[in-house]
């Protein structure tokens, strides 16, 4: 089972703690900082088992870039796991609603994260 995640973070800090976890846990990781270039990554490789998408970055957000992959055909079928730190239910509601199908809120409990992959897989 390929397990391939892309990590798209504007803080490289969430991204090496996410990395750590996920690799001792068998994951093939991918990173960006930005969220224009994750969709590059994935329009050249759709081969993810899922995106951990940060919903607050510079530039385009979160809910932008899942919106574009959405509309994208040969990348709308990639899962997002949207992570933010805005953790009010209608945040959820509005990840959820940009596209994602799950979230989880920062300070990432990793039990939650891995719970939200594993029903992807």
């Amino acid at each position: 089972m390929n397990k391939k995640v892309l990590i798209v973070d504007d803080d490289p800090r969430n991204i090496f703690a996410l990395k750590l976890t996920l690799k001792a846990r068998g994951f093939q990781i991918e990173s960006c900082t930005m969220a224009q270039e994750a969709i590059e990554v994935l329009k050249n490789d759709n081969d993810f088992t899922v995106v951990l998408m940060d919903m607050m970055m510079p530039e385009m957000d979160g809910y932008q870039a899942i919106k574009i992959m959405r509309e994208t055909p040969s990348i709308s079928h990639i899962p997002v796991i949207a992570v933010t730190a805005q953790a009010m239910p209608e945040d959820r509601q509005k990840c959820l609603d940009a596209g994602a199908q799950d979230y989880v809120s920062k300070p990432i409990d990793v039990d939650l994260l891995m719970n939200a992959i594993e029903k992807l897989l």
